[in-house]
């Protein structure tokens, strides 16, 4: 008995094999992101901060002591982030617990006796009576029985409590899978850039690899302009709370600092310290950082940030301006930096089509 080979596929056949291949691949890809979906906002950190630190990782790397040793330099450049990441944070954490004594006799004598209406209350230009008349009535009395606190029951503080908590433990350990996923990736080093870069340009041509690297330039230029806007933001602002006597300066220039990486997160810090002011009376002191504070933030926000973002990416100020205030309205925090790359993009794809 003869075998015949078996006849070639029809090309209709090949057609329809290519689609369900590509349709069982792509179903497999989204089942596996499914799966995943707990540990992506880890995944886009640590591909945020391995883009950021790649040209210090390629500095290092080509000095003598640390060729081939792959594993001290991933081990080297992570906990640099865990430290930068959490010394702050420890730092904050003492701070106010050297405070907590104090703020939780204050909080005793408020449940028990009030808050006495401040003196500068008398000296409002406008509104001094009513806002006189609703402290005595919500606040000057014991806060136990007031009106306005009669939300704040046990109930109340402990559910808050408890969603703290766990807003703070996912945040915690959000933030340990994504050093451990961030040591992966400097661990694979070169390999794992060659083997990404060789991917885009089987997959999308020398274009496509071309925009990739267009894209990681965006997202190296936003951190560094989030960074060199919020340190300057943040010793601007120390000056000023130095001038105006606010307790605490340095530290408080340090959390502005922080805040001012973020857009338009700074006020709430200097925001707060002008409220400090205006209960300790000093009402032209707490004007004039409230307006030094907005001026600087807006000066900051709206000009020199998108400049050095848009000086390294080639984006229009506008774009700039658009993909970090939509990309964190988007995508939240992450957002910030996957903005500024998804204009790039656009702008690459608006210049090749109209080319």
């Amino acid at each position: 008995m003869i075998h015949r080979p078996p006849a070639p596929n029809s090309a209709n056949e090949q057609k329809i094999q290519r689609a369900a291949s590509a349709v069982l691949y792509a179903t497999l890809v989204l089942l596996a992101l499914w799966i995943v979906r707990e540990f992506l906002p880890a995944v886009a950190w640590a591909s945020v901060f391995a883009i950021v630190l790649w040209p210090a990782y390629q500095a290092i790397e080509r000095r003598a002591p640390f060729k081939g040793r792959k594993t001290l330099i991933a081990t080297l450049l992570t906990a640099a982030i865990g430290v930068l990441v959490l010394l702050p944070i420890a730092i904050t954490a003492i701070q106010a617990g050297g405070e907590a004594h104090e703020l939780y006799l204050w909080l005793r004598d408020a449940q028990e006796n009030g808050v006495p209406v401040p003196d500068f209350v008398a000296h409002l230009p406008v509104g001094s009576r009513q806002v006189s008349d609703w402290w005595q009535a919500n606040l000057a009395q014991p806060l136990k029985a007031s009106p306005a606190m009669k939300n704040l029951h046990g109930d109340t503080i402990t559910s808050f409590g408890r969603h703290f908590g766990a807003r703070a433990a996912h945040a915690t350990m959000t933030f340990a899978f994504m050093l451990i996923t961030l040591f992966v990736i400097f661990r694979a080093g070169p390999r794992l850039s060659a083997t990404v870069m060789r991917g885009a340009r089987r997959a999308f041509g020398a274009d496509g690899a071309q925009l990739l690297q267009r894209m990681a330039a965006a997202v190296r230029a936003t951190v560094t302009g989030l960074v060199v806007v919020g340190l300057g933001e943040g010793v601007l602002l120390a000056a000023a709370y130095i001038a105006t006597g606010v307790p605490h300066a340095a530290l408080l220039g340090a959390v502005t600092a922080i805040a001012a990486m973020l857009p338009f997160c700074a006020p709430i810090v200097f925001g707060g310290a002008a409220l400090w002011l205006v209960i300790q009376g000093s009402l032209i002191a707490a004007a004039a950082l409230a307006i030094w504070g907005f001026v600087v933030v807006f000066v900051a926000e709206h000009f020199v940030r998108p400049v050095l973002i848009g000086s390294s990416t080639r984006l229009p100020f506008l774009l700039v301006l658009f993909g970090i205030l939509g990309g964190a309205t988007t995508f939240g925090l992450i957002g910030i930096f996957i903005g500024p790359a998804l204009m790039t993009v656009l702008m690459v794809l608006w210049v090749n089509w109209a080319e």
